[in-house]
């Protein structure tokens, strides 16, 4: 097996839910990071459609590595490197084992397991969340991002996505327990079900931090969900149900932008509070060095500008990946996971034994 050293070079696939996605990275650097997005395809039904969401990965998979590997290539040729990228030149294949939709997630798996075992190389089994929590350390094709060095553990992870919403303490690489997160809904999850509620379309967070920024944040008295509860566990179906009674007694006549702004406005504004209680919380508790930032919802400009004050309070510097291209599910951020497995040398023993694993956690076995 090829020692991995800062040239490994790496071709990651994500298909874990609603983004078909390859990139190819060398060592930490991204070269490529190609998504195809099924927003279009889903938005008539308010979510995502699981058949139709494997249908579209099994349609565009193919494509979308191929168009990775030529964008690698033209960067490579940018930054005059003389090794080409090329299916037959990439050291190890990367792949999300989960969690996600176990019917999108197998497209991504299957692919990996044929071209592995076509071209002889090993295979890296990437948990989707750890993904996240790393992504922050990935730089791009110059070597630029926002943590060039390595982290200083104990580091704390808070990551915010469509169906999970966690906070982990990271010892080391590989090394993680989670020490809070979402007993029912995700906050990305919430999101949405409430821009449903109200028609507005999918996905639901742009439209609704969109709204919110003309809206007023205290016209509507909306519950912070687990607010007495000491635990940094995290809950939303309450939050939910009551934003759904609300909207139910409106008077639908009265339901106009200004309504749709205030709403959205004061949703927003609990259940950034609500994140931001926990994060309190576990930054008093557990005192980490640094703070990593994940998942889709980070895009939320006040999330991550209530994120940094509380973090300023604790002198804890916080970190985000250096392109919001690598906030949603990508597979740049899967690239950078399976490097820094490949360097702890985990990787699959036996290529055709990879199995999804649907509801996958940080502390699950990999493959």
């Amino acid at each position: 097996m090829r020692p991995v050293n800062k040239n490994f070079t790496i071709l990651a696939i994500e298909t874990s839910c609603d983004e078909t996605a390859a990139a190819v990275s060398v060592g930490r650097r991204i070269f490529s990071n190609v998504i195809w997005s099924q927003i279009e395809i889903h938005q008539p039904w308010g979510g995502v459609v699981p058949d139709l969401a494997r249908r579209a990965h099994r349609e565009n998979i193919d494509r979308v590595i191929v168009e990775a590997i030529k964008r690698a290539d033209a960067t490579r040729k940018r930054l005059k490197l003389k090794k080409k990228i090329s299916l037959e030149t990439i050291d190890a294949f990367a792949v999300t084992q989960g969690p996600g939709l176990a019917i999108a997630l197998e497209v991504g798996i299957k692919k990996a397991k044929e071209l592995a075992k076509k071209y002889q190389k090993p295979l890296i089994a990437v948990n989707h969340m750890e993904g996240h929590l790393l992504s922050c350390l990935a730089l791009n094709s110059k070597g630029n991002g926002s943590l060039k060095a390595k982290p200083k553990f104990p580091v704390m992870g808070l990551l915010v996505s469509g169906g999970r919403t966690q906070l982990v303490l990271a010892t080391d690489f590989g090394k993680y327990k989670i020490l809070g997160e979402t007993l029912d809904d995700a906050a990305g999850e919430a999101f949405d079900k409430v821009a449903k509620m109200l028609d507005l379309g999918y996905p639901g967070g742009p439209i609704i931090s969109e709204l919110a920024r003309k809206g007023n944040k205290n016209r509507f008295d909306l519950p912070i969900p687990m607010a007495r509860n000491r635990s940094l566990n995290f809950s939303f179906s309450g939050l939910k149900t009551a934003c759904l009674y609300k909207i139910r007694d409106t008077d639908k006549k009265s339901i106009n932008k200004k309504y749709l702004q205030d709403f959205s406005a004061s949703f927003e504004k609990v259940l950034i509070r609500a994140i931001s209680l926990k994060l309190n919380l576990a930054l008093e508790k557990y005192k980490p060095n640094q703070l990593f930032l994940g998942g889709g919802v980070i895009n939320n400009n006040l999330l991550r500008k209530e994120v940094r004050k509380i973090a300023k309070k604790y002198d804890v510097p916080v970190y985000i990946a250096y392109s919001k291209s690598l906030f949603s599910d990508n597979a740049a951020m899967i690239a950078i996971a399976g490097y820094f497995r490949a360097k702890g040398k985990y990787f699959t023993k036996k290529t055709s034994s990879l199995e999804r694993i649907p509801g996958l956690t940080f502390s699950s076995p990999m493959g």
